[in-house]
């Protein structure tokens, strides 16, 4: 499929054949469900914790004798019934990551890009450079191209000066196209795509 490509100033410079094999795949939610849950699991620190009977501090004795109180009997002040008592089955440390095989990951990839071409979400850009890091000149042009909520994803390496620039806007991410990932091409509205992370991309899922 063609597509234009346009400059930071919104001046069309040219025009990119997009890959069909990479940027026309048939949209399926239910791997971009399951690669966005595996990337947040992944993300997850796990380090909830509760302290189990074994881990409390205090007496072992037992409370008071088996038979004849009349009460419930009970072997230790450190059970859960008992104010400062324990946690049954409580969470511990654990990691909550899953696998997911790499075709299923490439595949995701695939289809989160081929979503935002379907939708016309996804623009090509010339370049993502900026002459000095200038966050307000960066703003007005995002501005003026209608750019809201955008993930730009620029080559092998992001221009310094552009992400200086972009660090500080709301609801603008920067990332080399390494990064590129389905979770946050869903988040942003706008995909933009350098012509160098198009080549990469391509070359990376074809």
């Amino acid at each position: 499929m063609k597509t234009s490509i346009i400059s930071l100033d919104n001046q069309t410079v040219g025009e990119i054949e997009l890959a069909e094999a990479v940027f026309g795949v048939s949209v399926r939610t239910d791997l971009l469900h399951r690669m966005v849950g595996w990337q947040l699991a992944k993300r997850r620190t796990g380090t909830h914790k509760t302290k189990g009977i074994s881990e409390l501090s205090g007496t072992t004795k037992k409370p008071y004798k088996q038979k004849g109180t009349g009460n419930a009997r009970q072997g230790s002040l450190r059970s859960p019934q008992y104010r400062g008592g324990a946690t049954i089955f409580g969470p511990v440390v654990r990691s909550h990551e899953h696998s997911l095989t790499k075709k299923v990951r490439k595949l995701a990839l695939k289809v989160a890009l081929s979503a935002k071409a379907a939708d016309g979400k996804l623009v090509v850009l010339d370049q993502a450079k900026l002459a000095a890091p200038k966050t307000k000149d960066l703003a007005l042009r995002l501005r003026a191209l209608g750019w809201g909520s955008v993930l730009v994803i620029d080559g092998p390496a992001v221009d310094d000066n552009f992400a200086l620039a972009s660090r500080n806007i709301p609801l603008v991410d920067v990332l080399p196209s390494v990064g590129a990932n389905v979770y946050d091409i869903l988040r942003r509205d706008t995909l933009v795509l350098t012509r160098d992370a198009v080549e990469a991309l391509e070359a990376r899922l074809k």
